[in-house]
């Protein structure tokens, strides 16, 4: 397995983020082949963290070109920073 973390920092409104990516960024993820999971955090001071996780490592990479045009399109009068983006190979999990 393959996972992407996205770190957002100066979000102007993370509750109407979260309502655009859940109604329609998350949709958008679950046709990319290899897709296993999406969360949107949260962490509190303007800051909101993304995690996926894919099969492999051509599904992350098909999700980072998405997820550049949705925020281009949907989210970037509410994420006015480029976000800190780390992805690896899933070594561990549960």
């Amino acid at each position: 397995m393959y996972a992407v973390v996205r770190r957002y920092e100066g979000v102007t409104d993370p509750a109407e983020a979260g309502r655009r990516v859940s109604e329609g960024f998350v949709p958008i993820l679950r046709e990319v082949q290899g897709f296993v999971a999406y969360y949107w955090v949260d962490a509190g001071g303007g800051v909101m963290v993304s995690t996926s996780v894919y099969q492999d490592r051509a599904g992350a990479e098909a999700s980072n070109e998405r997820a550049a045009g949705f925020v281009r399109e949907h989210l970037a009068s509410l994420l006015p920073s480029p976000p800190e983006v780390t992805g690896g190979e899933v070594v561990a999990h549960s």
